[in-house]
């Protein structure tokens, strides 16, 4: 059986245990059945639940049972947030949420099929609510709350802050109830003896394994266990799994495939090592070679390519990859503008400096307007000067005549232009309704 803990430490996961040295004999006589729970505070996952959801998975391939469960019942509570309470969300809303949370959590880890009997190593897919919806107000205050104190509540860090500021409601302040007993419900009902999170929930996981302690006496499974992962920040400041568009979300109706490509492929180099470590399941002299290559060939970009590719693979699948993998070279004049389809290339002009043409669409302005208009050059004296010079092409054809116009005929599905001056610019101009591709993007306006 694989040493889970030498894995993370060597990945850089590793941030706090209880007991190192317990933790690992238990592994080494595994299998152990551990935990993460994601609460549904929005319609998707997002890249920042990554960390979790693959060092489950990690923990599976080394020879251990994970669980994923989906809070539809803390869900409705939410953690608290440090600055001000949180928006409760409608019943039914969280409800649609569980559902698609469970749907993406699934694809991340190997559940028995239908028809085989499971094996000990297979995943559970569990909900809170279940037992949470199922407890009533007495039950919680009697049978939970009595075993925690007061004292250490107001002394957490989230509670000192936001009595400071703003106040906290009851509801919030008794999440931690709510989190602890789940982990006395799964240690009950499937032997789960291990929880793990981000290092920002060490307090939530460690009031559960005090909560296991006081009511089941660390019986019939024996003692149980917590480990936390250490947060992931980028090297210049800005805040990991954020763009200029926002969050890099896990459905690809809310981040497409593209984009979600792109955000890993620009990774900066001082971050891609990091990141092939905590993201992908390369080993570590592939790792080590992609390092190598960084170092000595960084305009290469290996280490991101690779990183990108495996990341798309996992969460969009082999298809879509190889989609946005063309549609990227097809950008840059190194694969034919004709093979994208429709949605993949809107998708990849969304991320590109671009102008709207809106209907009704009449005549099209001449390429120099369109140039300037998607802010590739500054000007139209520019535009005319990159066409001058070589450097100007539209759909990957070079331009040669100054006062060159666009024609409908030109428009890639009716109503894609891609433009690009030299190597590397590249600008889209759309043409009519954005029905083939994402709402968000960097838009430069209207045409002139």
């Amino acid at each position: 059986m694989t040493d889970i803990i030498d894995e993370l430490e060597w990945r850089g996961l590793l941030a706090q245990t209880t007991d190192l040295d317990e933790l690992r004999k238990a592994l080494a006589d595994g299998p152990v059945t551990l935990y993460c729970g994601f609460d549904p505070t929005a319609g998707s996952l997002h890249v920042g639940h990554l960390t979790q959801l693959l060092t489950l998975a990690r923990f599976q391939r080394a020879g251990h049972r994970p669980i994923a469960l989906v809070g539809g019942g803390t869900g409705l509570i939410g953690d608290p947030k440090p600055t001000a309470e949180r928006s409760l969300n409608p019943v039914e809303t969280v409800e649609e949420w569980v559902q698609v949370l469970g749907r993406q959590l699934s694809a991340f880890l190997q559940f028995a099929p239908e028809g085989r009997q499971p094996r000990p190593t297979d995943a559970i897919l569990a909900d809170n609510a279940e037992w949470l919806g199922a407890m009533s107000a007495i039950e919680m205050l009697r049978d939970i709350g009595k075993h925690f104190s007061i004292n250490q509540m107001l002394a957490r860090e989230t509670v000192k802050n936001r009595l400071d500021g703003e106040g906290m409601s009851y509801t919030e302040f008794s999440y931690v109830l709510l989190q602890s007993y789940d982990y006395v419900e799964l240690y009950r009902r499937y032997g789960c003896t291990l929880q793990i999170g981000g290092s920002d929930q060490w307090g939530n996981i460690t009031a559960g394994l005090d909560l296991i302690r006081r009511i089941e006496g660390n019986k019939p499974h024996g003692p149980a266990h917590c480990l936390t992962t250490n947060l992931l920040t980028k090297s210049d400041g800005s805040k990991f799994g954020k763009t200029e568009t926002g969050t890099v979300w896990l459905d690809a109706e809310l981040t497409s495939p593209y984009a979600f490509y792109q955000y890993w492929f620009n990774a900066d180099d001082r971050d891609v090592i990091r990141y092939l470590k905590v993201f992908s399941f390369r080993s570590r002299e592939e790792i080590e070679d992609l390092e190598e290559q960084t170092t000595e060939r960084p305009a290469a970009r290996a280490a991101q390519r690779a990183l990108a590719e495996e990341l798309t693979t996992l969460v969009h699948g082999e298809e879509e990859c190889a989609k946005v993998v063309q549609a990227s070279r097809a950008l840059f004049g190194q694969a034919d503008l004709s093979s994208l389809d429709a949605r993949t290339l809107g998708a990849a002009l969304t991320e590109v400096p671009k102008a709207e043409f809106p209907e009704p669409v009449g005549e099209l302005p001449p390429l120099v307007d369109l140039l300037a208009a998607t802010g590739l050059v500054p000007s139209k004296s520019a535009a005319r000067r990159a066409i001058q010079e070589g450097g100007a092409y539209l759909n990957n054809t070079k331009v040669t005549e100054v006062d060159a116009r666009v024609s409908e005929e030109d428009l890639l599905h009716g109503r894609y232009l891609v433009l690009r001056r030299g190597k590397r610019n590249v600008g889209g101009v759309l043409v009519g309704s954005r029905a083939d591709g994402p709402a968000d993007g960097a838009d430069r306006g209207p045409l002139p």
